[in-house]
């Protein structure tokens, strides 16, 4: 049998660990980052009930004594990549998934650096002793078990999952800590009794597909029986890049709608510039007050990535599903991603022939000014900071509740390198 090679790293609490790590008052007390929304909580936070994407004023009653604090950015992603590289140092086959986790493979390094047990030993060690930071490791003989093996180590521990032992470790965990299960698929499953992954393996692939669909259904099933054969990853071309945003229970009118779509083109383009890219489809996805989604999608004859002509196709896109949905008056979440993605070093200049769809072409007179203002718009952000400088309709609509800065820092892996 295949021995468990594959670890699962995973920084503790890590937004939370770094201000304590920065400011030592903090150690050892409740702790949240965030405002008027809690991006992430201390561990001792969590211990009151408080969690992410909580409001402050909820995180505030269940634990009166809470620290907020605003968020270091910077050094969330600098100390984040300091942990990456200590992977990095016993294996190049590493998968960075998120500022603050990672895959490794390590079956080709044991013999000079011990048991893939010792191995997440020692990065453990040395994540504590260089950076002062919390980790807990997973190890496994698969990608998803050994996701869930470092979410069974928290806080702050170790857990190996000997591949004889594999379902047993697996079937009495709950649903919830499976890769892939949100909280409204979750939901989903408890209603039908689903409470444990056992359960869940036990359930007929029929019943699976009637309640989650046929993808979503037949994936749960395999890793329920922890089959799951993908492999690191350690380059990953971006077939897409996206951005959402949560409303709350906002009204589905333009006055709402059309500043938040500004605002996520604006997120998704800027990215999509300073690597040279640009997308030819354009996808919206619009969730209602009861938690129902539609999208909606364009794709164009030239790949774009200006701000203005990503806003403007977003809107038409919204505009259709809400037509499509006359009875739904609220809108809770709103998203925005641009697909089919290729190089855009140079933008070929078009003629002026009166075509219908002339403002939607990059070459044509209108779009080569609109992307021109971004580009100008990108060197004085770089320089300046994105404060310094923006669209109208985004700058006065402050309503936003998470910093763009922690927005940027959770999307910065999404694209390669050019």
């Amino acid at each position: 049998m295949q021995q468990a090679n594959i670890l699962h790293a995973d920084l503790d609490a890590f937004y939370a660990s770094v201000e304590q790590l920065l400011n030592p008052e903090l150690r050892g007390k409740p702790i949240a980052v965030g405002g008027g929304v809690v991006l992430a909580a201390s561990y001792e936070a969590k211990a009151f009930g408080v969690r992410g994407g909580m409001s402050g004023r909820k995180a505030r009653e269940l634990c009166p004594h809470l620290h907020f604090v605003r968020g270091t950015f910077e050094q969330y992603q600098r100390l984040g990549d300091l942990a990456i590289a200590v992977l990095e140092d016993f294996t190049p086959a590493v998968e960075r998934i998120s500022i603050d986790e990672a895959f490794a493979d390590v079956s080709g390094c044991t013999h000079l650096f011990g048991t893939p047990g010792e191995i997440a030993a020692t990065i453990r060690r040395r994540v504590r002793e260089e950076l002062g930071l919390p980790i807990s490791v997973g190890v496994a003989r698969t990608k998803h078990l050994a996701k869930i093996a470092s979410q069974v180590a928290k806080p702050d521990g170790l857990v190996i999952v000997d591949p004889g032992s594999e379902r047993e470790f697996l079937h009495d965990l709950p649903v919830g800590l499976m890769w892939g299960v949100g909280p409204v698929t979750e939901a989903k499953l408890k209603d039908e009794g689903i409470f444990t992954i056992g359960q869940l393996a036990a359930t007929p692939g029929r019943s699976l597909r009637g309640l989650l669909g046929t993808a979503a259904g037949d994936k749960l099933s395999d890793l329920a029986w922890n089959r799951d054969p993908r492999a690191i990853v350690t380059e990953r071309r971006a077939r897409s890049a996206g951005a959402q945003s949560a409303l709350g229970r906002r009204p589905a009118t333009e006055a709402v709608f059309k500043p938040a779509l500004r605002h996520l083109a604006d997120r998704v383009s800027t990215r999509l510039r300073a690597k040279s890219l640009a997308g030819r489809t354009i996808t919206v996805r619009v969730r209602f007050s009861d938690m129902r989604a539609v999208t909606r999608s364009m794709t164009l004859d030239a790949p774009i990535s200006a701000t203005v002509m990503v806003a403007e196709i977003a809107e038409e896109l919204v505009r259709a599903a809400l037509a499509d949905h006359p009875r739904e008056k609220t809108i809770s979440l709103l998203a925005v991603s641009v697909s089919h993605i290729s190089e855009q070093a140079d933008i070929q200049l078009e003629l002026p022939l009166g075509l219908p769809d002339e403002k939607r072409r990059p070459g044509a007179r209108q779009g080569i000014a609109r992307w021109s203002a971004d580009r100008a718009m990108d060197a004085v952000r770089e320089r300046f900071g994105r404060e310094a400088v923006g669209y109208a309709a985004v700058h006065f609509d402050r309503r936003q509740t998470v910093p763009d800065a922690f927005r940027e820092l959770a999307e910065k892996n999404l694209l390669p390198d050019a």
